[in-house]
């Protein structure tokens, strides 16, 4: 089947993608959704990631894999030896953004420094994705997720009250870098169309994690005192949390006195809104155990999704708590259009929706090495020359190496 053509903002970008794992390749790939052309190179090994199953979408590629790489031409080249360092430099003349997440100075090593990067492609805009930076005290120290969500204060306050830390149960800290990422390249590319260059878009792990501890940072910069797990709850508003209904689990917001007000008349108990204990959300807060009590006892004998519906009738927020399966079911997610499905590729759909220049998903994740022998002939080379590059394993076709 030929793929569509790209509709997005970004048709005409070139962007070239020499991260693996999940932050670069995210980013790259939101850029794709949204029309750029995007060139994902992988080395001759292949990106982690596509070995990190089951499940496997095919004998090359895991389910992981799969979710942040489509809409891309797949090159596999031999970055450490100079045959294909030279054909990086064609890459790089021929692109608009770069994005990587290598070691501090691996592409230094490759001839590739920031300095050379910017006086040889000056209107590159170079995004560059690390876990911790590359000076200071921690710089080019290695970082995944998990051990940002570690150091940068993510696992201590998530959990429950009574347990240890535990890490957010996906890679919220990978995510939100690569979305960062995404924004950091447009507000590059936007700069360049006054200055006409481009600039290094500088994305931590670190600088995430520290980002995302709202609202406990700021109430310690404001108290000094150290933030305490409090589970699904809310730590400055309540009722803000799980129950047990008759049948699973219930999550209820009440963040203001009306919606308490009616979350205490829906489950038939209207006058605890005028005890003074409850009286405000500073009160509810202050007295949340016996308040958690109160209302425990009443949802435990209402079925999670007709109390959901009741809460709802009346304006309180409130959902059953879906498992990943009944989420991607849900007829409002279908209806959304953020379960994707193309030519056997089943993924998430482009949450960023725009009605002139909407995204669309064009090409299913590709095989490593895929289009090599196209993309190094519209840099110029003859067949014998790309024939010769493959001989000597400096770039590989399709067809790499299976599980």
């Amino acid at each position: 089947m030929t793929a569509p053509e790209p509709t997005g903002s970004l048709r005409g970008v070139r962007v070239l993608d020499l991260s693996r794992i999940l932050a670069g390749p995210l980013c790259a790939q939101m850029l794709a959704d949204h029309g750029a052309e995007v060139v994902k190179v992988e080395p001759p090994a292949g990106d982690d990631t596509r070995e990190w199953g089951p499940p496997f979408v095919s004998d090359t590629m895991s389910a992981y894999h799969s979710a942040i790489n489509r809409n891309k031409a797949n090159i596999c080249l031999d970055l450490t030896r100079p045959e294909g360092q030279r054909v990086l430099g064609e890459l790089l003349a021929d692109a608009d953004v770069l994005v990587e997440n290598f070691k501090a100075g691996t592409l230094a090593k490759w001839g590739y420094s920031d300095e050379v990067i910017a006086e040889r492609f000056p209107g590159l805009v170079h995004c560059r994705i690390t876990g911790f930076g590359i000076d200071g005290p921690m710089g080019s120290t290695p970082g995944y997720d998990a051990i940002l969500q570690a150091y940068g204060g993510l696992m201590s306050i998530n959990g429950e009250r009574s347990g240890p830390p535990l890490r957010v149960g996906v890679p919220i800290v990978d995510v939100v870098t690569g979305i960062y990422a995404f924004s950091g390249i447009l507000l590059g590319l936007h700069d360049r169309h006054t200055t006409g260059r481009g600039q290094l878009v500088d994305c931590t792990l670190l600088d995430t994690a520290v980002s995302l501890l709202h609202p406990h940072s700021g109430a310690w910069l404001a108290s000094g005192r150290t933030p305490q797990r409090t589970g699904s709850a809310h730590p400055s508003v309540a009722p803000y949390d799980t129950f047990e209904a008759a049948d699973g689990l219930i999550f209820i917001s009440g963040a203001n006195d009306r919606l308490f007000r009616n979350i205490a008349a829906v489950l038939g108990i209207p006058d605890i809104a005028d005890d003074p204990r409850f009286a405000t959300n500073a009160d509810r807060v202050q007295h949340i155990a016996a308040l958690r009590e109160l209302l425990a006892e009443r949802i435990s004998t209402r079925t999670r999704h007709e109390l959901a519906e009741a809460l709802l009738a009346e304006g309180v927020p409130a959902t059953a708590v879906h498992d990943v399966g009944e989420a991607l079911t849900d007829p409002q997610v279908q209806h959304r259009q953020m379960v994707v499905e193309r030519d056997g590729y089943r993924g998430i759909g482009i949450p960023i929706k725009l009605d002139r220049t909407p995204g669309n998903v064009r090409t299913t994740p590709r095989e490593q090495g895929a289009d090599t022998r196209r993309i190094l002939a519209a840099l110029g080379y003859g067949e014998a020359e790309i024939a010769a590059l493959i001989e000597a394993d400096i770039a590989l076709g399709s067809g790499g190496a299976t599980r």
